[in-house]
């Protein structure tokens, strides 16, 4: 039945607001619809009724929280644009979890709101929250997987533990488990299913993890945190203490040389299946310009990951992107 209808005492009525006698047949035809039809008229109650809000909703936080992301999902085929910002800001939301709360087990309770919405979402009840709204959108226009989603939120939630990665091996899983599983999502947004396409978006959402541990290190230090690999901190001799208090020793840039060096082989192992990629994915995997440029960047301050300059915005960055789209490379 339609969203807000219902029958009472035989009247057939909208919000309290009774009809005329002649139209009470009108149910029974709408009980005749097939289940795809009944969804189809669900997903069109939703979009014109509210989903103006949540859409802007996830454009907001993506872009206040992810604007790299931002600028990618933008240059996305207009089929999959809302569905890729859709799929950002459930990461977005997910991510921000462990900076949000300062008690294990309210973390843990946030990571299971989210568990019971995507459950919610495949079970074809589209949650009230805007982000979850917008991602039963995303699931019933694209048949995305749900094995995915439920991976990253798996995953941060491990991470609440607030653990050093003992090695590079332990951060390339963490990046795998959530950056690699939402490009696969994206790439399904672009009806993508390729295997050569899934390696390329393992390497890139591998390289994005290690990029990100990367570039946020001045800031987890500031509240005392390091996250970098403690393998690779023994072997160079830096301490924690080294990287809390901001130092430029040789130490602490051959520990990010080191860092930065893996990510730009998993750019390269990526690239290296261009040829048999299709070209349709090749929207999903425009971040590799940003990754690309934070990599460059950091070579020419000598892996100083606490130079200023890592820091600013590069405003050419959404033309690079434009440019590259346009190339059809990644």
């Amino acid at each position: 039945m339609f969203p807000g209808l219902c029958v009472t005492r035989g009247v057939f009525s909208h919000r309290g607001c009774k009809f005329p006698p002649e139209i009470r047949a009108f149910p029974s035809a709408v009980r005749a619809l097939s289940p795809p039809e009944i969804n189809r008229l669900r997903v069109s109650a939703y979009s014109s009724a509210g989903s103006q809000h949540s859409e802007k909703y996830c454009l907001d936080i993506v872009r206040t929280r992810d604007y790299d992301g931002f600028l990618c999902s933008l240059l996305l085929p207009s089929a999959a644009r809302r569905a890729s910002l859709a799929l950002r800001a459930f990461n977005v939301e997910i991510a921000q979890v462990k900076d949000l709360v300062t008690q294990k087990a309210t973390g843990l309770m946030r990571m299971q709101f989210w568990r019971m919405a995507v459950e919610d979402v495949f079970r074809d009840k589209p949650p009230v929250q805007p982000v979850g709204a917008e991602l039963w959108l995303a699931v019933k226009k694209h048949n995305l997987t749900k094995q995915w989603l439920l991976r990253i939120i798996s995953e941060r939630e491990k991470d609440l533990e607030d653990k050093t990665y003992r090695n590079l091996q332990e951060l390339e899983t963490y990046s795998e488990n959530t950056y690699s599983s939402l490009l696969y999502l994206i790439l399904e947004c672009l009806g993508v299913r390729d295997v050569h396409a899934d390696h390329a978006a393992s390497h890139i959402g591998k390289a994005q993890g290690v990029v990100t541990c990367l570039r946020a290190t001045p800031h987890y230090s500031q509240w005392r945190k390091v996250y970098l690999p403690m393998e690779l901190c023994m072997l160079h001799g830096a301490s924690q203490e080294d990287f809390l208090r901001g130092s430029r020793e040789q130490s602490v840039k051959d520990v990010v040389y080191d860092i930065a060096s893996q990510a730009h082989v998993h750019l390269q192992h990526a690239r290296s299946f261009a040829k048999n990629v299709p070209t349709a994915a090749f929207p999903a995997f425009l971040q590799t310009v940003a990754l690309e440029d934070y990599l460059q960047k950091v070579r020419k301050v000598d892996f100083d990951v606490f130079h200023p300059t890592l820091q600013k915005r590069n405003p050419l960055l959404p033309i690079q992107l434009y440019l590259r789209s346009w190339k059809a490379v990644y």
